[in-house]
C-alpha cells in the first residue's frame, strides 16, 4: 500500500502494480464517504456488522497490504538502500501517530491505535529485519500466521497493549484494527509471490494494464490517505452547517 520501489537515486514503477493500489485507494475514499455521510446522518447503515460494509473494508486491506509485500521485494530485489526504506518506515510510522492523534480527537473512546498504518509500519519492520532473509520461502508462513488468530487466541491477548498481535479472543473496539496476525500473511503471500517473480525479472507485474488516473492515485498512497478524509469531512461539515442556516430561513 505504502511503499515505493527505490534503488539508490532512481526507482522504476510498474504502472499496473500502481493501477492495483489506486483502485484500492479510489474504493477506500469511497467507503470512508460512506463512513462519513453515516456519521453525519445522511445515510444509516450498519459499518460495524452488515456483512456487505464488512467484506469490502476486509478485501480493500487485503489488496493493500498484498501489495506492499510484493513491492517489498520488489525492492529488496532493486537493492533498495537502507536509507530509503527507514525514510519510507519513518513516513508511514508518524503518519500512523497523527491518525492515533486525530482519531482520539473525534471518536476519544474508540480511537485508531494499531490500524492500517500502524500495521503496516509494523508488517514492514518485522519483514525488514526478519522474514525477508527467507525469500520466497517466506510463503511458508503464510497459513500460520492466517490461522494463528483462530489457534491461539486468548483474552490474555485482549487488552490495548497486546491484542496488537491479533491473538486475541475479542475484537477491540476501535474505528480501524490492523493487528499483526492474521495480516502479516497476506503481506508475506505478496512478499513470496514477488520473491518468486524474481526468477523472471517481474514480468507479469510489468504487464499487468496500466490506468493512468488510478495509477496517478496509486503513486501516492499515503499523501492520499492522510488528506482525503479531512477534506471529506470539511466539506460535509460545511453542507451539514449551510442546509441548515437555509432551514432557518
Amino acid at each position: 500500500m505504502l511503499e515505493r520501489a527505490t534503488s539508490g537515486a532512481s526507482s522504476t514503477r510498474f504502472g499496473g502494480l500502481d493501477t492495483l493500489r489506486g483502485f484500492a485507494i479510489a474504493w477506500m475514499m469511497a467507503f470512508h464517504f460512506s463512513f462519513d455521510l453515516n456519521w453525519f446522518g445522511f445515510i444509516h447503515v450498519d459499518l460495524y456488522r452488515d456483512p456487505f460494509w464488512l467484506y469490502q473494508r476486509a478485501t480493500i486491506v487485503t489488496i493493500f497490504v498484498f501489495t506492499a509485500g510484493l513491492t517489498q521485494a520488489w525492492g529488496d530485489a532493486r537493492a533498495r538502500s537502507e536509507m530509503a526504506f527507514l525514510r519510507r518506515w519513518a513516513q508511514i510510522f508518524g503518519c500512523g501517530l497523527l491518525v492515533a492523534v486525530g482519531s482520539w480527537m473525534a471518536f476519544p473512546d474508540s480511537f485508531i491505535y494499531f490500524g492500517i498504518l500502524q500495521g503496516m509500519a509494523a508488517m514492514l519492520l518485522v519483514h525488514h529485519l526478519l522474514t525477508r532473509k527467507l525469500g520466497a520461502w517466506v510463503l511458508l508462513l503464510v497459513p500460520i500466521a492466517l490461522v494463528a488468530p483462530h489457534l491461539w487466541g486468548s483474552t490474555a491477548f485482549d487488552g490495548r497493549w497486546l491484542n496488537w498481535t491479533g491473538l486475541i479472543a475479542h475484537k477491540p473496539i476501535t474505528e480501524d484494527y490492523v493487528p499483526l496476525l492474521p495480516w502479516f500473511g497476506v503481506f508475506a503471500l505478496g512478499a513470496g509471490v514477488g520473491y518468486l517473480l524474481r526468477r523472471v525479472e517481474f514480468q507479469p507485474v510489468a504487464a499487468l494494464p496500466t490506468c493512468t488516473v488510478l495509477a496517478w492515485l496509486g503513486r501516492r498512497p499515503l499523501t492520499i490517505y492522510m488528506l482525503h478524509q479531512p477534506v471529506l469531512i470539511g466539506a460535509l461539515w460545511v453542507i451539514v452547517k449551510v442546509l441548515a442556516a437555509l432551514s432557518i430561513r
